[in-house]
C-alpha cells in the first residue's frame, strides 16, 4: 500500500485551493475555535479584485425592481455578477396589498434572484450574499459587507469585502416617517413580504381577539379599527382590498362582530394627487360607498392604542398602516456621495455617479443632479424598472468594447442617455373597480378610464408584468380561488 499512499500525497499536493474556499472555510472555523484569536484579521475573508485574464465583476446592491431588472439583463458570459442584499428575493409591489387580505398568496408575490439570472447561482464567479452592505471605498474599489442574521440563536454578524469593477447602487428607499414620534413603534409599514404577513396576523388576531367574551363595545371598536395613513396608490389600494375583505369575507365569517369593523383612511392633502381629477372624484366616491371614512388631518403624534391629528382630535386604532411616501436610507444617507435634491444618490445622464470612476445608481436612491437639468424622477416601479433595463443594456456595451475592468472605461463613448417617458398609472379601488390614467403627465392630455374595464385592464396588464410563468400561474389561480371560495382567513 505504499505506492497508494504516495499517491494520495501528491493528489492533495496538486489540488488547487481557490481564495473564496479558503476564506469561507477560515470563516466557518472561526465560529466554533476557542482561541484568543481573529482569523479574519490574519487572512481578510471576501472576493479579491479580478485579473486581467478574468471577467469583470459587477457588484449590485439591492434586489428590487432596479436591481433585478439590471441582473436579468446582465450578460453572463461578459461579467460575473455579484448581487448584495438582506433578501433573496424580488417582490412584486403592485400586488403586495392583496396578500394582506388573502386575495393572493405571499409565495405570488416573492420571485427568487436564482431565478431571475440563473449564473447567481451556477456560474463559478457570480454569488448572491445575505447581507447588508456598511460602506464603499470607491478609491480601491470594494464594497463592506456584513451578514444578515435572523434572531438571538443564530451565529454573530461577520464582516467582509468585496472588490468591484462595476458598482452599481439599487438598495431602494425606506418608508418617509416625518420625525412623528411614536411611528415606527406602533404603525406597520407596507413595503416587504414580512409588513404583509404582520399585517394579516395581527388584522385576524383582532378579529378574533375582539369575539371573546367580556370585551367591552369601546374595546371592540378600538380593535377593528383599521387605519391607514397616506393617500398615495399603496394606500387606496390597501384600504380598497381591506373593504372587500370586510363586504365579502367578514361579514360572513365573523357575524358577531361584522358591525364593528371599519377603515378610515388619513390624508393630509387630496388622496391620489398624480391621477386625474375625474378619476381622484370617483376614488373618493367608490371607496365612500364601500363604507371606508376619508379624513383630511396631519398626524402629530402616534401611540400604541390611538393617534393624534394637528387639530388636537384623537383615533383610536386596533391596526396602523403607515403609506406616506419614501425617503433616503441611512445608508445612502451615510455614502459621501453628491446628493440630489431630497437626499438621494446624484446621478447623470447615463446613471453614473459623475465624481467616482465605475459607480453607477438606480432605482428609488437615486436622483438626477441639478446640473443636468433633469427632474428627480418619482419613486415608481416603472423607472426603476426601465433604469434597470437601461442600465444593463449600457454595461453590455461597456463589457463588449472592453471597458469591463476597473478604471478602464474613463474615455469611453456611453451612447444615448437615460430618457424616460411616463406610461401612466394605474390602481384598484376595490369592489372590482380601478383606476387607469395613461397621461404622461398630470397636465397633459390622454386617456383616463375608470371602472370594471380599468379593473380588467389593471389586472390583466399586472399579470403580464409578473417576472416569471410560475408566479403568474400562481397569481391566476389564486385570484380565482377567491373569487369562487372566498378569501383564505387562517391565521398562520
Amino acid at each position: 500500500m505504499f505506492w497508494y499512499r504516495n499517491l494520495i500525497k501528491i493528489s492533495t499536493a496538486n489540488k488547487p485551493k481557490t481564495p473564496i474556499t479558503t476564506n469561507l472555510l477560515l470563516t466557518s472555523l472561526s465560529h466554533f475555535s476557542t482561541a484568543n484569536h481573529t482569523p479574519a484579521a490574519a487572512q481578510p475573508s471576501g472576493l479579491g479584485p479580478t485579473k486581467p485574464d478574468e471577467k469583470p465583476r459587477v457588484v449590485v446592491l439591492g434586489s428590487g425592481w432596479a436591481g433585478c431588472r439590471l441582473m436579468k439583463g446582465l450578460d453572463p458570459q461578459l461579467y460575473d455578477i455579484v448581487c448584495v442584499s438582506p433578501r433573496n428575493h424580488m417582490v412584486f409591489t403592485p400586488l403586495l396589498a392583496s396578500t394582506c387580505v388573502g386575495t393572493l398568496e405571499f409565495r405570488s408575490v416573492a420571485e427568487p434572484i436564482a431565478r431571475i439570472q440563473p449564473s447567481i447561482s451556477s456560474a463559478p464567479g457570480s454569488y448572491f450574499f445575505l447581507s447588508n452592505c456598511t460602506g464603499v471605498d470607491t478609491e480601491s474599489h470594494e464594497v463592506h459587507c456584513e451578514t444578515v442574521t435572523g434572531g438571538a440563536h443564530t451565529p454573530d454578524p461577520w464582516k467582509f469585502k468585496i472588490s468591484y469593477d462595476k458598482l452599481v447602487i439599487a438598495s431602494g428607499s425606506q418608508a418617509s416617517t416625518f420625525g412623528i414620534h411614536g411611528v415606527k413603534e406602533h404603525a406597520i409599514f407596507l413595503r416587504e413580504v414580512h409588513h404583509a404577513q404582520e399585517i394579516r396576523r395581527k388584522l385576524l388576531l383582532n378579529l378574533m381577539l375582539s369575539d371573546v367574551p367580556g370585551i367591552s363595545e369601546e374595546e371592540k371598536r378600538r380593535l377593528l379599527h383599521c387605519v391607514v395613513v397616506g393617500g398615495g396608490p399603496t394606500g387606496v389600494e390597501f384600504s380598497g382590498e381591506l373593504s372587500d375583505f370586510i363586504r365579502r369575507d367578514v361579514h360572513q365569517r365573523y357575524t358577531h362582530v361584522k358591525d364593528y369593523i371599519h377603515v378610515t383612511l388619513i390624508e393630509a392633502n387630496e388622496i391620489l394627487s398624480s391621477f386625474d381629477d375625474r378619476l381622484r372624484r370617483y376614488a373618493i366616491k367608490q371607496l365612500t360607498k364601500s363604507g371606508v371614512c376619508l379624513v383630511r388631518g396631519i398626524v402629530k403624534d402616534v401611540k400604541p392604542e390611538n393617534l393624534v391629528l394637528s387639530d388636537g382630535s384623537e383615533v383610536p386604532y386596533g391596526l396602523l398602516v403607515w403609506s406616506t411616501g419614501v425617503g433616503p436610507s441611512p445608508f445612502v444617507s451615510s455614502l459621501g456621495l453628491p446628493k440630489s435634491p431630497g437626499g438621494r444618490i446624484g446621478i447623470d445622464e447615463w446613471l453614473r455617479v459623475p465624481t467616482v470612476q465605475d459607480v453607477f445608481s438606480i432605482g428609488d436612491c437615486s436622483g438626477f443632479l441639478e446640473s443636468t437639468g433633469k427632474p428627480v424622477l418619482p419613486a415608481l416601479a416603472q423607472v426603476a424598472e426601465r433604469q434597470g433595463k437601461y442600465l444593463a443594456n449600457l454595461l453590455n456595451k461597456i463589457g463588449k468594447d472592453g471597458g469591463g475592468h476597473a478604471n478602464s472605461a474613463k474615455d469611453m463613448d456611453f451612447g444615448d442617455p437615460f430618457e424616460y417617458k411616463h406610461l401612466g398609472s394605474m390602481a384598484t379601488i376595490g369592489r372590482f373597480k380601478a383606476l387607469v390614467d395613461l397621461r404622461q403627465s398630470k397636465e397633459a392630455k390622454g386617456i383616463s378610464l375608470a371602472g370594471f374595464i380599468s379593473w380588467f385592464i389593471w389586472r390583466s396588464a399586472y399579470l403580464t408584468r409578473v417576472v416569471s410563468w410560475r408566479n403568474r400561474f400562481y397569481v391566476a389561480i389564486n385570484w380565482l380561488t377567491t373569487f369562487v371560495f372566498g378569501r383564505d382567513i387562517s391565521r398562520i
